[in-house]
């Protein structure tokens, strides 16, 4: 049963289904949690890992390596665009004398 759900990439599929409802959480209660996101933080910190999930459900269905490296590489992408977004959040709310520590996601 477990070989079947990896084999025919629905492990992939169930993963980002559960990101996806990651998301919408976050997106509708975030600011009730403390966390305040705008979208373009919130897609950019999700695109990576789907990204990755995509690369892993196109290895396990045998889809051609092309496809497997376009979607590393868009994770590399959407994973360096996130940081980029933290840094420059983390060196604003450290310049404006807030504690750069807290997850300023403003």
């Amino acid at each position: 049963m477990l070989a079947e759900l990896f084999a025919s990439g629905r492990a992939a599929d169930i993963a980002i289904g559960f990101m996806a409802v990651e998301a919408a959480i976050l997106w509708l209660f975030g600011a009730r949690l403390g966390l305040r996101m705008p979208g373009a933080a919130l897609a950019a910190m999700l695109l990576a890992g789907l990204f990755l999930l995509l690369a892993l459900r196109a290895a396990l269905t045998g889809a051609g390596w092309p496809w497997i490296a376009t979607f590393l590489v868009l994770a590399l992408a959407a994973h360096a665009a996130d940081l980029g977004q933290r840094l420059v959040r983390r060196r604003c709310a450290s310049a404006g004398g807030g504690d750069a520590a807290r997850p300023v996601m403003k």
